[in-house]
């Protein structure tokens, strides 16, 4: 990788104090910018277990072992070979699995290996984001934003100014992206740090040619399901195997265009040597959100509004998505993602709840921002950041005012999915009418081919009468709301009916005639003008044609708040870490990170404590014939000799399957890499115990346990699974005969540590 981005100058200034003051030699938190792990203290990384020079996971002057940390569309994956093989969670490529399944060919539910290149299946839709180059163009965002005019008073009142100003960075930012993307195959984004204290261009390589390898049957993918999700103990074998495919010339092709697998320039080869207690590993990847930098008016209101709005929302929602999966093979397929998703969303939200109430984090945030306050106070410099703190909380306070018509209007477009992608046309064709960068940056001509894969692979995820109930019961909370925060576009097309039969009728009236649920069709629409769409007078498409009046509102009250903060924010988050006096990893925002950890297990309650492996012996005794804790036949017949397989821990007896540590992890995470102190690959990152879903408000050291699949699990159910059919794919991940992965110095007897394998 090369890059020109200097080290992010927030932090800059800080960074000598971990060399005067090393942290003690423990797990810490921090979710690390690959240019701060150059400013950690090297001395303290080698005492934690780092036997490589932090140089060589990322230099300033070139590439890094970190570029093999690679992002697919939501989850974190890694290169693991020299031909482009990429290891993931199996829920990261459900996705895959659905679109290639059928009811005769049920891949979800069977697995899937590919005996070879040409069996490999298209990832349509999936593109893989590699890591090029991060430049700070924080001062050419500020150098975009305009003065603020008039009062404070009057600003507060009208909005004017934040919106402006708002609009003002998404614009500049677009600017950048597009030129940075004039390059071929290049993807860019302008990532904020802090709220706002610095603004990073970033350079991706990005290849749309992904295919699926291989896929273990959903009973080791999801045994446990929903039932163990956000839990410890698990035995899940979350992992999948995907390739990268390019052009001849090693540059990105065009989906099923490749003609050879791709040569990564790095990859982190596979470790026959796996993890124990107390080891030392470290977990690269593209955290989503965290919410630490918000202050404790902001958590107060997401825990009072936000999370418990969506876990009852997404909970009615899974029953209607569950029920129209029953109505058979096909209805279950083409359901199985989006009951998937949502439960593992709503499940997350009520541990985030029930994490800030355990560890009473709401009142330890208020204590800490009173420290800080009262810090301020004798520090005049940052005196502005008392009342950019107290600005923040009178603009909380004022969204309370339309916060249940915009969280309804948020959450439509989780729910009927015939009318999000109604939306999608309808947004599409209007954006399409502006200028390239001074349109939502979503609909860009940039993501026309996402937009586009979108539209098309809805069609395998449609099923029309779960559709009807998901909008029917939308459009009756709607009913619900107050004269006051009524949605115009609902009122009209329902004109006076709540009760739920007259909601229905409705519902049932619009799906009728619509063409919008005919791929074909919608396609044709894909490429209309609003003019052309009305034309239509599809009553689906004029429903959302008038609902995306109600969206376009409601952004703009959350683009106002959202311009207010860039302001706000930075201000008092400058002071923070000024009073913190030591670096300070900004909240995950979708960019590539690393986070340090050991091996550990913890005590989730008094009397309790949780060993961090668990094994396949504990997947039989798990094991009870039902799902979710039904495990596969080809397993059960191969377990009782799994403690003499080559992939047994000679210390648990047994082939490890799951493992606890300390990494400070989100979502996004899920997929990524863990990795031992010399870089090689051990396990996959897929969860958090549950009294660490709320550690996206702060990291607790007694319970911050992210969950991750063996390496020597996956390499096992390959073996034992496939047989002989698995060699060539054992070979590649250089695991293909009997005895251990190729030997490296360190396994040999010589002294120096191993490098990273690269190209």
């Amino acid at each position: 990788m090369n890059t020109n981005h200097p080290v992010l100058p927030a932090f800059l200034a800080l960074a000598s104090i971990l060399a005067l003051t090393p942290p003690p030699a423990a797990a810490a938190e921090g979710k690390w910018t690959p240019e701060q792990v150059l400013e950690l203290d090297p001395a303290w990384l080698r005492e934690l277990g780092l036997e490589l020079p932090p140089q060589e996971l990322w230099s300033a002057e070139g590439a890094g072992l970190l570029e093999a940390a690679i992002s697919i569309g939501g989850c974190s994956a890694a290169f693991i070979s020299a031909d482009g093989l990429v290891a993931t969670n199996h829920h990261c490529a459900f996705g895959l699995l659905q679109q290639s399944s059928s009811p005769e060919r049920d891949l979800i539910t069977a697995g899937f290996l590919a005996t070879s290149p040409g069996d490999e299946l298209p990832g349509e839709g999936t593109r893989a984001l590699l890591p090029h180059t991060t430049r700070d163009v924080t001062a050419e965002i500020e150098r975009a934003v305009p003065k603020l005019t008039g009062s404070r008073a009057d600003r507060s009142k009208r909005g004017v100014d934040d919106l402006a100003r708002f609009r003002a960075i998404e614009r500049k930012s677009s600017q950048l992206v597009a030129a940075c993307e004039k390059r071929p195959h290049r993807r860019c984004q302008v990532a904020a740090f802090d709220g706002g204290v610095q603004y990073t261009l970033i350079e991706g390589i990005e290849f749309p040619d992904v295919r699926v390898v291989y896929a273990p049957p959903r009973a080791l993918g999801e045994f446990g399901g929903e039932v163990d999700n956000w839990s410890w103990p698990r035995h899940v074998g979350d992992f999948a195997l995907l390739r990268v495919w390019a052009a001849a010339d090693g540059e990105p092709a065009e989906p099923g265009k490749g003609t050879r697998p791709y040569r990564p320039r790095h990859f982190f080869p596979v470790s026959s040597e796996g993890v124990a207690p107390d080891q030392f590993v470290m977990v690269p990847g593209y955290p989503g959100r965290t919410f630490r930098a918000e202050t404790a008016a902001e958590m107060k209101q997401r825990t009072e509004r936000w999370f418990p709005g969506r876990a009852a929302l997404f909970r009615a929602w899974i029953d209607l998505l569950e029920a129209g999966a029953k109505g058979g093979d096909a209805a279950r397929i083409a359901l199985a993602s989006r009951i998937k998703s949502l439960a593992n969303a709503e499940k997350n939200a009520r541990g985030q709840l029930a994490g800030v109430a355990r560890g009473n984090l709401l009142a330890k945030k208020e204590a800490a921002e009173g420290e800080v306050r009262a810090w301020i106070a004798a520090h005049p410099d940052h005196a502005s950041a008392a009342s950019a703190h107290g600005e923040i909380a009178a603009l909380v306070a004022r969204l309370d005012a339309t916060w249940d018509r915009d969280f309804l209007l948020a959450s439509v477009r989780n729910g009927p999915l015939s009318l999000d992608l109604a939306l999608t046309l309808v947004r599409w064709a209007k954006e399409r009418q502006k200028p390239d960068t001074s349109r939502d940056p979503a609909y860009m001509e940039r993501n026309r081919d996402r937009l586009a894969d979108g539209e098309r692979i809805g069609q395998k995820r449609l099923h029309g009468p779960t559709e009807e109930a998901l909008l029917a019961d939308w459009l009756t909370r709607a009913t619900a709301l107050p004269a006051a925060s009524r949605i115009a576009a609902v009122d009209t097309l329902l004109a006076g009916k709540t009760d739920r039969d007259g909601i229905a009728r409705a519902v049932a009236a619009l799906h009728a005639t619509t063409r919008v649920l005919d791929l074909d069709a919608r396609m044709l629409m894909f490429e209309e003008t609003p003019a052309q769409l009305r034309a239509r007078h599809d009553a689906l498409l004029d429903f959302a044609f008038a609902l995306d009046e109600d969206l376009l509102a409601s952004k703009d009250r959350d683009d106002t708040k959202t311009g207010a903060l860039s302001r706000l924010r930075p201000v008092w988050r400058r002071a923070v870490m000024a009073q913190a006096g030591k670096p300070i990893a900004p909240d995950a925002n979708g960019t590539l990170r690393v986070t340090f950890a050991r091996v550990a297990g913890y005590a989730p309650r008094d009397g309790v404590f949780m060993t961090p492996q668990t094994t396949v012996g504990g997947v039989v005794a798990k094991h009870i014939g039902e799902e979710p804790f039904a495990t596969a036949p080809f397993l059960l017949a191969a377990a009782p000799a799994a403690p003499r397989s080559r992939w047994a821990d000679p210390r648990l007896r047994d082939v490890p399957v799951d493992f606890l540590a300390d990494a400070d992890t989100t979502g996004g995470n899920s997929g990524s890499p863990v990795l031992d102190g010399r870089g090689r690959l051990v396990g996959l990152n897929f969860d958090r115990v549950w009294e660490n879903v709320a550690n996206d408000f702060g990291y607790a050291p007694d319970v911050a346990r992210n969950i991750s699949v063996d390496v020597r699990y996956l390499l096992w159910a390959l073996e034992v699974e496939h047989g002989e059919d698995a060699t060539p794919l054992l070979r590649e991940m250089g695991a293909c005969c009997a005895g251990a992965l190729s030997s490296t110095p360190a396994e040999t007897g010589a002294s120096p540590p191993v490098r990273p394998s690269t190209r």
